[in-house]
Formats: C-alpha cells, structure tokens, sequence
C-alpha cells in the first residue's frame, strides 16, 4: 500500500468528535528537485553543446557535418524563402494521407480479425504473413503499379502504418479481460453493446500504442518514399543537399523530421490522457 500524507492534522490535539475532513494526499504526488520539464530538455542540450565543442576543437570536420550554429542560420534561411515551410507542407500532406488510408485498412482489418472467429480465420494468416515483407522492398513494385506520382509514395506510407494498427488493436481485443465480458452478457447487453461498452473501450490502450508505432513508421516510410522521383518535399531538399555536399541542409530535414514526429508523438499522448482518464496507470516513481 502506497505511503500517504496527512495535511492539516494535528495527531496530539485531534478531537475524537471532531468531524472536520482530513485531506490525504499519495507520497508519490510529492514532487521533489528539479521539476521534470526542466530535467526532460537536458539531455538533448548536452549533446547540442557536445557537438558545437567538437567542431570548434577540430574533432569533427565542418565538412563532413555541419556545426549546430551553422544548422540554426541554414534553418532560418530555408524558413526565411519559404523553401523549407512548403517542403514541410507537402510532405505532412504524404505522411497524413498515408496515415489515414493505412490506419483505417490496418484497424477495419483488425476489428473484423478481433471480433469474429471467420474474420481471424480468413484475415490474420495473410495479414501476419504480408507485413514480414520489408516496406522497402516494395518500392520498385509500386513504381511499376503507380508510376512515379504522389500514389506510391502515399501507398508506401499506407503499408508501412497499417500493420503496426493491426497488431496492436488485434492484440487489445483479445486481450480484453473474459471476467468484463462475462459480467457484462449476465446484465443483458448483446452484441452491439458489449463491443461498444466493453470490449472497444478496453482495446483502447493498445490502439493508441499502435497509434504511436504508426506515426513513427510514417515518417520513416516517408524518407524513403520521397526518394521516389520526388520533386517536392523534405525527400526532394535532402537529395538536392546530397548533391550539392550541404550537410547543413540534410541536418536540418533530419531535425525537421523528428520534431513533427515528436509533435504528433505528443498529439497521441494528450488523446491518451484524455481518452483515457477513466484508467489511472503507474507513471513513474
């Protein structure tokens, strides 16, 4: 049992007959130190001071990889012409895209796996044997299916998040505690209430994991469906960086890309936290 705190109670002079409320508060809702959004920066600051130190003592060349400074004034001038904003726009609208055509094939799938014993029979031997097949690999044979368009770009990203949706919402239905189920037939639900009132509400944390896999695959599917003819894109300003040897600007679509995929990390965290409000869980000592 969890230690707790007695605010504004007085153990020696307490009245037995008093009825005035007691506030108890957890021991671990202290909060001690440095608070966690100070501490949570510092890591990544280390390692910016880290790597501005090597180029200025010569441990790391400015021609193999740009200083942090260099990093920051190349950002402000892509910003600057407009170059880099609608290379992010563009790219967002392929990631987005595929999320959602993906997202909705990898969950329909899952549900119908999850739900019906037919549905898993004839649905999740092919589906667990598809998504061993490299979503790289795939690549040339999207070319020759789509063209060199926006299609096989939004088809890679489509395969690369489906699977990850399934697995997880697959795996959260049926894991869903038989006791609920159970107890929840004997007061009368049928099969429409006892999958909207029981078993979608407990599968709910597995999807939103399978949420968070999903957007982190998009962006990775994304590098490399951009490397398909892109003529558009973050894909399209790294590939003319490669060319031109400007590690500066592949740094800063590297640095692009994982801050909007911790953007959208952060989007499911705060849907988590109001979704799931309903279940405390453990968050740390």
């Amino acid at each position: 049992m969890a230690a707790v705190d007695l605010v504004d109670a007085d153990p020696v002079n307490a009245d037995p007959a008093s009825t005035d409320l007691v506030t108890v508060r957890p021991s671990t809702a202290r909060r001690r130190g440095v608070p966690r959004w100070a501490r949570r920066p510092v890591g990544p600051l280390v390692l910016l001071a880290a790597w501005q130190i090597a180029v200025w003592a010569g441990s790391a060349s400015s021609d193999l990889l740009a200083s942090p400074w260099t990093v920051v004034t190349t950002f402000g001038h892509l910003v600057g012409n407009g170059e880099l904003p609608r290379a992010v726009a563009v790219s967002l609208r392929r990631a987005g895209t595929g999320l959602l055509l993906g997202g909705a094939i990898g969950v329909g799938l899952a549900l119908l796996a999850g739900l019906f014993r037919l549905g898993e029979d004839l649905i999740d031997a092919s589906v667990q044997m598809i998504r061993t097949v490299p979503f790289v690999g795939l690549i040339p044979l999207f070319i020759i299916w789509f063209g060199i368009g926006e299609t096989p770009k939004v088809a890679l990203v489509a395969f690369g998040v489906a699977f990850p949706l399934y697995i997880n919402t697959y795996a959260g239905i049926r894991n869903v505690d038989i006791d609920l189920v159970e107890a929840a037939r004997t007061v009368g639900l049928n099969r429409t209430g006892l999958i909207r009132h029981v078993i979608l509400p407990g599968a709910l944390p597995s999807v939103l994991v399978g949420l968070r896999f999903s957007l982190a695959i998009s962006w990775l599917a994304l590098i490399f469906a951009e490397q398909i003819n892109a003529n558009q894109g973050l894909g399209q300003l790294m590939n003319q960086a490669q060319e031109f040897q400007r590690t500066d600007i592949i740094v800063v679509c590297l640095v692009v890309y994982a801050v909007l995929g911790l953007t959208v990390d952060a989007f499911v965290r705060l849907f988590e936290r109001v979704l799931l409000s309903w279940r405390p869980a453990f968050s740390g000592a």
